[in-house]
């Protein structure tokens, strides 16, 4: 019992700083209205997330290396640029890379999907396809939409057509950046009966989460 606690603590926390850097850079916009500044604080929070992640875990899982990574990639061009163009691109361009590996290797019989959260659940072969073609589907709807709420041209049309008057298209992407993170729980959470119903080993897997916050 105190064995299982222990394994999924680390799992618990590392959501927990991921969630609380969303939150931080969020906050870090409605408060100075300044995308710039809250890039900073989404690069301090990528920063932080990557080492807590190391010391629970002695390494750098997957995905949070690869979401961090880009927040930090991106977040560091935002700075250096001044311009918050990059911050807002990072989720096409990473979740549109992720879309095209995963839906690309379901026709050559590989499984990505696996080298990336192999680590987090244990299920069989066939789930692993489902769960690669469900994900990647996932990421180019999250990419497709973000180039929608991104766009000032966009939002505009969209509040002038909904009579909502005139937007902040930067408020406006920074409050789809946090409907995101709860689009991705739900995700995650929706795909707990598929990994139930094909679990090798006898274990309770948790949530997975295709947001990890940053």
């Amino acid at each position: 019992m105190s064995e299982a606690v222990e394994t999924k603590r680390p799992q618990w926390i590392r959501q927990a700083v991921d969630f609380g850097a969303l939150i931080a850079f969020m906050a870090a916009y409605f408060i100075t209205r300044d995308m710039i500044k809250a890039t900073w604080v989404l690069v301090i929070a990528s920063m932080i997330a990557l080492v807590v992640g190391f010391v629970l875990e002695r390494r750098l899982a997957p995905m949070p290396l690869i979401t961090g990574g880009f927040a930090l990639v991106f977040g560091a061009l935002t700075i250096l640029t001044d311009d918050d163009l990059f911050v807002k691109l990072k989720l096409t361009v990473q979740n549109g890379l992720l879309a095209v590996v995963l839906l690309g290797s379901i026709p050559l019989n590989k499984s990505p999907f696996k080298a990336l959260l192999g680590s987090a659940i244990q299920v069989t072969d066939a789930a692993w396809r489902k769960l690669t073609f469900r994900y990647g589907i996932y990421f180019l709807c999250v990419a497709i939409a973000n180039e929608v709420f991104r766009s000032p041209e966009a939002v505009t049309a969209i509040w002038s057509a909904l009579n909502l008057g005139t937007p902040d298209p930067n408020g406006v992407w920074t409050g789809f950046r946090g409907v995101l993170w709860i689009a991705a729980s739900i995700f995650g959470l929706c795909q707990v009966p598929l990994i139930m119903k094909n679990m090798i080993k006898n274990e309770e897997p948790g949530p997975i989460s295709p947001d990890t916050g940053l």
